[in-house]
């Protein structure tokens, strides 16, 4: 049977995953800094709300006011879904965040989230100086995340000298699907790159393809497809 797929919001990227995301998936959205994974992730929530779907977006690093004034230039006005009740843009401190499952999931329940963001996973747990409680802590909050039914979109910065996708080395397997995004300086200019590097359940494509930052958010240019 035919999967009913969660539309990303992003033109062009769809038409590269069967139509969309799984609904209830995981989603990995990694680059290094600078890449649009903010970008994306707000472009997705966005598009949430525009079809009624409420959203959680939950920062680590930017505040809501940041991340709020970034939207409005692509036009998106999230302070008017947040008084409907249909939004929740919130940051917590990574030092000071206890119980980050609790939080999560309040947030959920208190807008009856379809969509969720988290930005970033690499930023949660940088104060944990163990590798292993790093990764038990990110495997069992991506599995909690899972059972609450919402689709959800988390970022994760890749490290320069890194061969892997997250800073830890543990999203990408736990995730349903991986989305990477370059940005590359090449000859003194620089261009973008988008890669389906896992998308369980999809046929997807395959190569690298090229994207730009519009006055509407991301676009994957479908005309350059090789």
């Amino acid at each position: 049977m035919p999967i009913t797929r969660i539309k990303t919001g992003v033109q062009g990227l769809d038409e590269l995953i069967e139509g969309g995301l799984i609904p209830g998936s995981a989603v990995l959205i990694a680059g290094h800094t600078g890449a649009g994974k903010t970008l994306l992730s707000m472009q997705f929530l966005w598009a949430g709300l525009q079809k009624g779907e409420p959203g959680v977006y939950i920062s680590f690093e930017q505040t809501p006011e940041e991340l709020k004034d970034d939207a409005i230039i692509f036009g998106w006005n999230f302070d008017a879904y947040e008084r409907k009740g249909m939004c929740r843009i919130l940051y917590y401190n990574p030092f000071e965040v206890a119980d980050v499952n609790k939080i999560v999931i309040d947030e959920i329940n208190k807008v009856r989230a379809k969509r969720l963001v988290i930005d970033s996973t690499s930023v949660l747990a940088m104060y944990l100086n163990d590798e292993f409680k790093v990764r038990e802590k990110l495997y069992k909050l991506i599995e909690k995340l899972k059972q609450t039914g919402c689709t959800i979109l988390m970022t994760s910065e890749i490290l320069e000298e890194s061969k892997g996708f997250s800073r830890y080395g543990v999203e990408e397997f736990v995730a349903d699907a991986v989305i990477v995004l370059n940005y590359i300086g090449v000859g003194g200019e620089f261009a973008r790159g988008l890669t389906i590097r896992k998308m369980r359940r999809t046929n997807h494509y395959k190569d690298v393809v090229p994207f730009e930052v519009t006055k509407d958010g991301l676009l994957v240019e479908k005309n350059k497809l090789s």
